[in-house]
């Protein structure tokens, strides 16, 4: 073992109570880290799990009708110009358009879709719907319905038909049962319901139903249109720049998760924000802590720093001694933080339950954490004790001999 370990070891074996105290310190720092984290970054995670998965992290759409005033020459008005009823629009060139954005990089998978209102009803009972009319294979990839099915299978294709659990229960429709689709202006289609389908959201499993795309497009006098196309992106929280750059690329509206949920987003940023905060402050109390005992330990020491100066030890072979002391601190206390942290967020995560078995506080113990935290402490001890080493390397060997 080198002559500095060894000496560093000994120092630490030593003064047990000090050392007992600082690992019980650092360790504790440690935990509430680990913990804070995990349970921060596992509702973080739950929040966009549950919002994205029932909507595209991109939707492009034709720019909306506005109307413009018109003036006869030489003729001053004061005009209002009030908001055009929107109809319907197709994408143009929507299948050159598709293909162009799936070549953008960061896109995963692009969809195109029908997007329109209607009723659906079984004998007397109507309720109003969206009708989302769909490319079976291309829009699994954007949003994965086909593992929200719960009855029945995923299967669009002729007549087929597949809606929400909440709607199917309004409608009071079993797999295999008919139903009828109409729109407004008085176009209808018969459709057999193939599945049922549990997105966790009330009001989409209300309202929803997945129709083949051609349904859709003659239910909304669309023949071989659509009306949006939507993508699903590798970084989620690349989606707004993603979106700017395929607005400028295809001339249409791009809409992203990120916009649509400003909210949402608020939140999670605060949340990012009050974990670095209480992060700042533990690291704060761990490291003075660390230095403030290292430091009376160079005081109690000191008759033995003087003896190895007068030895021939350099004052940086004596300042090794002392980082070695604060880096195995640090080491020792991530490992027993660490576990702690984790046995916290564990137990934490079993306390409470929703109907369908899971947590109703999530945790995210990924390796990152874990790493993240044992690189934090042991810097943390460091940087603690690197101002009692530096005043260990000064003491002049003479004085601290005849002093201690």
């Amino acid at each position: 073992m080198p002559f500095e370990w060894f000496v560093a070891i000994r120092y630490l074996r030593d003064s047990r109570a000090q050392t007992v105290l600082i690992l019980a310190a650092v360790s504790i720092g440690v935990s509430v880290i680990v913990f804070l984290s995990a349970l921060i970054g596992g509702l973080q995670a739950s929040l966009l799990k549950r919002t994205l998965d029932t909507q595209p992290h991109v939707t492009l759409a034709p720019e909306e009708l506005v109307a413009r005033p018109l003036l006869r020459e030489n003729v001053r008005a004061a005009v209002t110009i009030e908001r055009s009823p929107q109809r319907l629009q197709s994408i143009h060139r929507w299948r050159t358009l598709l293909d162009q954005v799936e070549r953008v990089r960061g896109v995963v998978a692009a969809s195109p879709t029908v997007t329109g209102a209607a009723f659906a009803s079984r004998g007397v009972a109507q309720r109003p719907v969206v009708v989302r009319a769909i490319d079976p294979e291309r829009f699994v990839a954007v949003v994965d319905v086909r593992s929200r099915v719960t009855r029945g299978r995923y299967r669009l294709t002729g007549n087929d038909v597949l809606i929400g659990k909440g709607l199917a229960e309004l409608l009071g429709s079993q797999v295999g049962d008919k139903v009828r689709v109409s729109t407004g202006d008085g176009r209808e289609a018969l459709v057999i319901v193939r599945g049922v389908f549990d997105l966790g959201n009330e009001s989409i499993d209300e309202r929803w139903i997945f129709v083949p795309l051609r349904i859709g497009q003659t239910l909304f006098d669309m023949p071989g249109g659509a009306s949006t196309i939507e993508l699903r992106v590798g970084e989620v929280f690349e989606a707004e720049r993603i979106g700017v750059e395929l607005a400028d690329l295809t001339g249409l509206e791009a809409d992203s998760w990120m916009k649509i949920n400003e909210q949402l987003l608020v939140g999670l940023r605060s949340q990012e924000s009050s974990k670095l905060m209480i992060q700042v402050f533990v690291v704060i109390a761990v490291a003075l802590g660390i230095a403030s005992v290292l430091i009376v330990s160079v005081v109690q020491k000191s008759r033995e720093i003087g003896i190895l100066r007068a030895v021939g030890s350099s004052s940086g072979r004596v300042l090794r001694i002392f980082l070695i002391q604060g880096g195995v601190l640090g080491l020792l206390g991530s490992i027993v933080g660490s576990a702690l942290g984790a046995a916290f967020s564990l137990f934490f995560e079993r306390l409470a339950t929703g109907p369908d078995g899971s947590p109703t506080f999530p945790v995210d113990l990924s390796p990152e954490l874990f790493v993240g935290a044992s690189a934090l402490a042991i810097g943390i001890g460091l940087v603690s004790a690197l101002l009692p080493a530096r005043r260990a390397s000064r003491l002049d060997p003479a004085t601290a001999i005849r002093n201690g």
